[in-house]
């Protein structure tokens, strides 16, 4: 499987290859030329690099690591089953191990995050933990003190280098797999997902299907299309609104900003602010919630029932 997925087969192997900003580069490969990886907790949103930078910094310094997914295994079996023991053991080359915990924002913050805070001071000899997070503010503040906590958070002047660097690492991928592609539409895709990295070499995988990635496929990466579900909402037709909400292929997060770009166009003036403020509710809320499809019609249904449209 890691061979069919581009974003495994081309993950980078150490942290001078990973794509970050040289103030954060610089800390985590002064951890590898130490040979020494402490506690950490590395917060930032989607596909920007926490887990490949974790596994490169364990690779280059020979370390056992474990991965845990902190969505699927959140609870205290967890931590007694699988953390606990393979932190008490000793590892096969006899040097230090690691723990991963991804999406750590998910683990019970009232049973497994408590064990997890005696955990790191108990195995502190032998073991290190690594937590990544997209929301730093659901990881109890017992693990924040323990840990050394890293933001991957771009500043203004690095986005533009970043993205650069992220286009020659595209333009090596697909010279790689052998796929014609037009620099432009890359640079495209690129604008549209920054700075998630994954979900851009997903998307080039998807449509290198097509044989080549040119003009002809700028229609399905440009902005998308919010015309249908404006005008349900205009009609306040909820069954409509529903039916948009179980189908539609774009991701909340995506839908939130387009609405929020295309207020002046589709909203009247005196209603914007309501309808700003009841977007940065359910925008927080997508974080906590089970099921994102209930709260995405939940809050159309919100806009649709307190805005004025044009």
């Amino acid at each position: 499987m890691n061979h069919l997925l581009w974003v495994e087969k081309y993950r980078p192997q150490t942290v001078s290859d990973c794509i970050l900003p040289e103030r954060l580069k610089t800390v985590f490969q002064e951890y590898v030329n130490q040979r020494q990886i402490p506690n950490l907790l590395m917060s930032g949103g989607a596909g920007v690099g926490k887990t490949t930078i974790a596994r490169a910094m364990c690779m280059e310094t020979d370390c056992d690591y474990m991965i845990i997914n902190g969505s699927d295994e959140s609870g205290i079996d967890t931590f007694r089953n699988k953390i606990k023991g393979y932190a008490s053991s000793m590892s096969f080359s006899g040097g230090r191990k690691v723990i991963i915990i991804d999406e750590a924002d998910y683990l019970n913050p009232n049973s497994t995050q408590p064990a997890l805070r005696n955990a790191i001071e108990e195995f502190a000899s032998n073991c290190s933990f690594i937590f990544t997070c997209n929301y730093k503010n659901r990881i109890i503040d017992p693990l924040h003190s323990r840990c050394a906590v890293v933001d991957f958070v771009l500043k203004n002047d690095e986005k533009a280098q970043m993205a650069s660097a992220f286009l020659k690492r595209i333009e090596f991928i697909l010279d790689s797999e052998k796929v014609d592609y037009d620099k432009k539409v890359i640079a495209e895709l690129i604008k549209k997902h920054f700075p998630d990295f994954r979900r851009v070499i997903n998307e080039l995988q998807r449509y290198s299907q097509l044989g080549k990635i040119d003009v002809g496929i700028l229609s399905q990466i440009g902005d998308i299309s919010i015309t249908q579900i404006v005008k349900h909402l205009k009609e306040k037709d909820f069954t409509s609104v529903r039916k948009w909400a179980a189908t539609t292929e774009i991701d909340n997060a995506t839908l939130f900003r387009k609405l929020y770009d295309e207020l002046y166009n589709i909203i009247k003036p005196q209603s914007i602010p309501q309808v700003v403020l009841i977007l940065a509710d359910y925008q927080y809320k997508q974080a906590f919630v089970v099921d994102s499809e209930i709260n995405l019609v939940a809050c159309l249904t919100e806009i649709m029932a307190n805005a004025e449209f044009k």
